[in-house]
């Protein structure tokens, strides 16, 4: 596999994610157990093509005699196996009472090794993940605990809109454009979104939030275009709401002012 040798070159303190699956099981021995496990906050992990992006797993552990720490941290794609994050082997753990601990490890995913920590087209690793680890107690009691949290890692979405032209007279027509476009792991590049419902979104001069005024289809290279009816002063964007393996984008606003 051509990720090992890309991975070991990496050096530090990253450690090698796994990449086969074991089962959601648990084995090992005494009461220590994980009561709780999230994931980025409760969020979505959203990676580019150039941005480091680190983020935090917080594991909640209650044992009788007291939380030792955690170690083993990985995760990979839940129906896959195929990961290519890494683990910090530091962890911290914050004590709760005298039984229950919080420890968070770090997980870290870089753009420039994705392309070669697997064999296959990486785009597809995109969607539910999960992480396993070993949690321990200070009286040697410890569990192997697999699939104890899932989250999402998703491609990043980019999306702009351009309205013309930027002066109208009331009840005369504009041409909203615009492209979808996200991430593609393998050459580190963001690519057209094709097929993808985007909606059109309006928010009246002075007003506080953006409504829904249509919903357009991209084309074949993640282009929209559609045509609006003006009616007042004001600001419009697209907005795609995201997939499993895609993150959710609004777009910056273009203001159109009447004449």
């Amino acid at each position: 596999m051509r990720g090992r040798t890309a991975w070991a070159a990496a050096g530090g303190a990253a450690a090698l994610v796994l990449t086969t699956a074991t089962g959601a099981h648990a084995e090992g021995r005494g009461d220590v157990r994980v009561v709780k496990a999230v994931v980025n906050g409760g969020g979505n992990v959203i990676v580019g093509t150039a941005k480091t992006i680190r983020y935090p797993v917080d594991i909640t552990i209650k044992d009788n005699s007291g939380v030792k720490g955690l170690t083993d941290v990985s995760t990979l794609n839940k129906s896959s196996a195929y990961t290519f994050a890494t683990w910090n082997d530091d962890s911290s753990c914050t004590k709760k009472s005298a039984t229950t601990s919080v420890c968070r490890a770090t997980l870290t995913i870089d753009p420039a090794w994705i392309a070669d920590s697997d064999d296959i087209d990486t785009n597809k690793v995109a969607g539910v993940w999960q992480v396993d680890a070993t949690v321990k107690a200070k009286d040697g009691d410890y569990w192997i605990s697999d699939h104890i949290a899932e989250y999402k890692v998703k491609r990043a979405a980019q999306l702009t809109t351009v309205i013309g032209p930027e002066k109208v007279a009331k009840g005369s027509k504009a041409t909203v454009t615009g492209k979808l476009s996200r991430a593609n792991w393998e050459d580190r590049k963001y690519h057209g979104f094709t097929g993808q419902q985007v909606k059109l979104q309006f928010r009246k001069k002075g007003a506080a939030h953006y409504g829904t005024v249509k919903t357009v289809t991209t084309n074949s290279t993640g282009n929209l275009t559609t045509k609006v009816t003006i009616t007042s002063a004001g600001s419009w964007r697209w907005y795609f709401p995201g997939t499993t393996t895609t993150s959710l984008k609004a777009s910056a606003g273009d203001t159109l002012n009447l004449k």
